[in-house]
């Protein structure tokens, strides 16, 4: 499944870029050096720029989801003219350059972490997030699986669902868990987060889980990539990092707002439960304030 049905048309563009060919590959950066310019060319135009037959323009267009050009086009039309307007001026667009003054900087990680958030909500599956918050809640054991970055995602989202009074495990270390994935069985859960849908780890661990007879889930950009190839639900992040980003800034406020989302989905599935956990958790750590 591929779990990007509501998402942008850049945003599908970027979560799926690494999996075309070289001919769509080239028409995808064409189009992503500059939404706004690609969305004023005509099917010809864009394949000339990008050095391709009309052909490879519609195949990339289904390769999307879409009926063919026209509408990818317009949908990249009606995104860019959104994109103008939230970003104003302009002065905060793009990605980060080395000689930016530190203004700069900080107005445009700003720009990317609210687009990061505004794009993920806005491509979330809401039909799969009520899937995935109703397995949780009923699962039989919830096993989180990241590396790097998603892994720190990952530890939020354990440490959320224990103050609604859900126990899961969180693995970023693969001896430790691909033997916990194997234990795993029907009624449990698994959920992978990567970025790039690439990280063998995450990879394995899931399809080791699936095998297992648990229910497998991606948190991921990438609705292309191997980490969702064969998940039972995908929740897609939307998230684009700048070179001088290397710390995966974007992608890890995207990462978070999906488990803000599972979270709050959850807690719903349990009003009775959730309520109390909170409460009684809240409760055991206020003597710890100072003032």
């Amino acid at each position: 499944m591929s779990g990007d049905g509501g998402a942008s048309a850049t945003v599908r563009l970027r979560g799926r870029q690494a999996d075309l060919g070289p001919a769509l590959r080239r028409v995808a950066e064409t189009v992503l050096a500059d939404p706004r310019a690609a969305s004023g060319m005509t099917i010809g135009d864009l394949a000339r720029a990008s050095d391709c037959s009309e052909a490879t323009v519609v195949r990339l267009s289904h390769e999307l989801d879409y009926g063919g050009y026209r509408e990818f086009r317009m949908r990249l039309a009606e995104e860019t003219a959104v994109a103008r307007e939230r970003e104003g001026d302009g002065a905060y667009a793009g990605d980060i350059d080395p000689d930016d003054e530190l203004a700069a900087v900080v107005g445009k990680i700003a720009a990317a972490d609210t687009r990061a958030v505004q794009e993920t909500a806005e491509g979330l599956d809401l039909a799969a997030l009520a899937d995935v918050a109703a397995a949780i809640a009923a699962a039989g054991r919830i096993a989180l699986f990241g590396a790097g970055a998603s892994g720190l995602a990952a530890a939020d989202l354990q440490s959320k669902l224990a103050r609604i009074g859900l126990a899961a495990t969180v693995h970023v270390d693969p001896h430790a868990g691909l033997p916990a994935a194997a234990l795993l069985r029907a009624g449990d859960v698994a959920i992978g987060l990567s970025h790039s849908g690439r990280t063998a780890d995450v990879i394995d661990a899931l399809s080791i889980a699936r095998e297992a007879g648990a229910r497998a889930v991606a948190i991921t950009s990438a609705p292309a990539s191997p980490l969702a190839g064969s998940v039972w639900r995908i929740l897609m992040t939307a998230a684009h990092e700048s070179a001088f980003r290397s710390g995966a800034t974007a992608s890890r406020i995207a990462q978070l707002t999906v488990v803000d989302c599972v979270l709050v989905a959850v807690a719903q599935q349990l009003p009775d439960l959730g309520r109390d956990a909170l409460a009684r958790t809240r409760a055991a750590v206020e003597h710890r304030r100072v003032g």
